[in-house]
């Protein structure tokens, strides 16, 4: 059985058992999405007409007076009639929403419990520089999600960074346990929201990026993206990590600053001190760095409290908050 769901002057057909957001991302219709797991809030709608069931959306993301208020996570919510929601400009479309099968094409080590996997794709993958993939566990029905390093234009090789989690349904039960070149691979994508504005309106301001972890890797496409549009422009890109066995890339920033001279790498080391590197933390050194932030953008990607704390330096040094761009890793449930 399937329903209607109209949003932003478009009509889309949702099986019973689909939520919102994958009916109308595989439709190529644009709703608001970061997470895909009901703990970020940034789908939440309202439902205009008609009714939805909420299945796993979590309360302390959507209230039970929310609910009562016609609200909904998209990512959850799957409809139980045709519905009309609320939340989505009119007529603003995505890249569609597509299931894959990648056949892996490199695993290699290359940081301290850090992975980088290349996955080859039959036909290219639409994207945008900054967006994220889900992968697909073998064996165990779990989904998880991993940001693209790639520019738009890589789109038949996808670079996904993975950091190891102890005990790990996805790293320690495969991404770091036997995934080798040649394993096939189910995902689905793209998804979010992170990502640079359309070409046509971005204008060549500064920006800063902070990155914790392997929340490098969508930094690195927005960044190389940004300076091929506009290769004068100041970037400054900060990567914070707690000790020089976490740091990665380093000769392909290097090589990105050679070609851009505004363009600046920050590696920045908070538990281990290294006398080659910043000590500290990133955000702390980018309000060190730059006096006054009005007309920059700001990019942020990583755990939670380090994106919370780029949020309050980026404020703290004039930045515009409809400027501020953030991406927060999310832990899964069942790691």
């Amino acid at each position: 059985m399937a329903f209607a769901v109209s949003v932003g002057g478009r009509r889309v057909e949702c099986a019973a058992d689909q939520t919102l957001l994958d009916a109308c991302l595989r439709a190529g219709v644009w709703m608001p999405n970061s997470c895909n797991q009901g703990t970020c809030g940034t789908c939440k709608l309202t439902v205009l007409s008609g009714e939805v069931d909420h299945g796993a959306s979590p309360l302390d993301t959507l209230t039970e007076e929310e609910r009562g208020a016609g609200l909904a996570l998209a990512c959850q919510a799957r409809p139980v009639a045709d519905v009309t929601v609320g939340g989505a400009p009119e007529g603003r479309t995505t890249h569609p929403l597509r299931d894959l099968t990648a056949t892996v094409l490199e695993v290699s080590d290359i940081a301290r419990d850090t992975r980088r996997v290349l996955l080859g794709l039959a036909e290219p993958l639409a994207f945008e520089a900054g967006q994220y993939v889900e992968l697909v566990v073998p064996g165990s029905g779990a989904r998880r999600q991993y940001s693209l390093a790639n520019t738009a234009d890589e789109d038949k090789v996808l670079e996904l960074h993975v950091r190891r989690v102890p005990g790990g349904v996805a790293t320690d039960g495969w991404l770091f346990a036997g995934l080798a070149a040649g394993d096939t691979v189910d995902a689905t994508g793209p998804f979010g929201d992170f990502h640079l504005p359309p070409e046509a309106e971005d204008d060549g301001g500064p920006m800063a990026l902070i990155g914790g972890g392997t929340g490098l890797a969508p930094l690195e496409g927005i960044a190389r993206t940004a300076l091929r549009r506009h290769p004068d422009r100041q970037v400054l890109l900060y990567h914070g990590v707690r000790g020089a066995a976490d740091l990665y890339d380093l000769d392909r920033l290097g090589e990105l600053g050679e070609e851009h001279p505004n363009f600046e790498f920050v590696p920045v080391l908070s538990d281990e001190p290294d006398p080659a590197y910043r000590g500290g933390f990133p955000t702390d050194a980018f309000v060190e760095d730059v006096g006054s932030a009005r007309g920059w953008s700001g990019w942020l990607c990583g755990p939670p409290p380090m994106v919370e704390a780029g949020v309050k330096a980026f404020k703290r040094r004039r930045m515009a908050p409809r400027h501020i761009h953030r991406e927060k890793f999310t832990p899964a449930d069942a790691m």
